[in-house]
């Protein structure tokens, strides 16, 4: 298996990679199985990427806000039946009052998308149109986003149907703050990174990044030259995207989760189990089911940001792929379904 997996990522490298800036990493029980640095976290100044470089998740980062979520219904400090209007005290305008905890962690509330990823253009645009509108320097607490999201329709009534939300998890955030009393980055610094050990995960600043974090990198769509992402991203992450982290510490958050370090073992099986609306997807997290095995994974994609990182219990392997461009590692992780689910 684990020359397979070797074997594996070295010709998507060498196939299909070509141009990947980023890490990819494969790790067992027993240790490392295959990690491959690439590119650089500083194109300007040569600065190669390493193993322990860290890189913004996008999407990845809602694992983190479902995991902080949980953790707090685990404490029973907060019911997944707990009503959204209940838990906060602004204005939600046109948000469905009967939406639930429940509902935002898998993606049934049916609450407006700020980002519609089932637009034609994947929600692109209308990000661009929220920046020209909405200058990134100025994302710097979750409560800022209501405005974009309290005028918002409801696509479909709460429980009716799947459908993607970052709306979901930026009102998730703007709960756990609301319970815990402190901002959200510290609630999941606090009870997720912290007490897991994840040495080189955070919510940093994009204009401030820490030592050995990669900048993301995106074409220029007039000069066709790379630039940096920080004036396509918030200044820093919210509950729905932004974190960073690296591939070491996500292999110790997987083995944390399924080892019930997190929080107890029934919570944990209530986090990873639920299946809801004919899409697969637990309570902020991605299950693959393939002739009966269960594999686990988070994703993510934004400017200058690719990402995934799964989780595979019959061999308790850990792969992540995290890289700094737009080059798509997402075939490599259905490479990595067929072979180890």
């Amino acid at each position: 298996m684990e020359n397979t997996i070797k074997d594996m990522f070295t010709n998507w490298l060498s196939n299909k990679g070509s141009g990947f800036s980023g890490v990819i990493s494969a790790s067992g029980a027993d240790g490392i199985i295959y990690q491959q640095a690439s590119g650089y976290r500083n194109v300007s100044e040569a600065i190669p990427n390493m193993i322990d470089t860290a890189f913004g998740i996008a999407s990845g980062t809602k694992l983190f806000t479902a995991l902080a979520v949980c953790k707090l219904v685990d404490e029973k400090r907060l019911s997944l039946e707990d009503k959204l209007c209940d838990l906060l005290s602004y204005d939600l305008g046109q948000i469905d009052k009967r939406i639930t905890v429940f509902h935002l962690l898998t993606h049934t509330s049916g609450v407006g998308d700020y980002i519609d990823e089932d637009a034609e253009d994947g929600g692109e645009g209308q990000l661009q149109a929220l920046y020209d509108k909405y200058p990134v320097q100025l994302w710097t607490r979750l409560e800022y986003y209501l405005q974009m999201i309290t005028p918002l329709p409801p696509k479909f009534e709460p429980g009716q149907r799947y459908g993607y939300s970052n709306s979901g998890f930026i009102l998730l955030g703007l709960v756990i703050e609301a319970v815990s009393g402190v901002p959200y980055q510290q609630y999941v610094q606090d009870a997720i990174i912290a007490p897991c050990g994840l040495i080189h995960t955070g919510y940093y600043p994009m204009d401030s990044l820490p030592a050995n974090v990669a900048l993301g990198y995106m074409q220029d769509g007039d000069t066709d030259k790379l630039r940096t992402n920080i004036f396509s991203l918030p200044i820093i992450g919210g509950s729905d995207g932004g974190l960073f982290t690296c591939a070491g510490d996500l292999d110790t958050l997987w083995r944390a989760v399924f080892a019930n370090q997190i929080f107890s073992k029934k919570m944990t099986q209530s986090f990873l189990n639920f299946e809801k609306c004919g899409k697969t997807y637990g309570l902020g997290v991605y299950r693959n089911s393939r002739d009966g095995n269960v594999s686990y994974y988070a994703v993510g994609g934004d400017a200058g940001v690719d990402f995934f990182s799964a989780y595979f219990p019959q061999s308790k392997i850990v792969a992540s792929a995290l890289g700094n461009t737009n080059v798509n590692t997402f075939p490599l992780l259905n490479d990595l379904f067929e072979v180890l689910s």
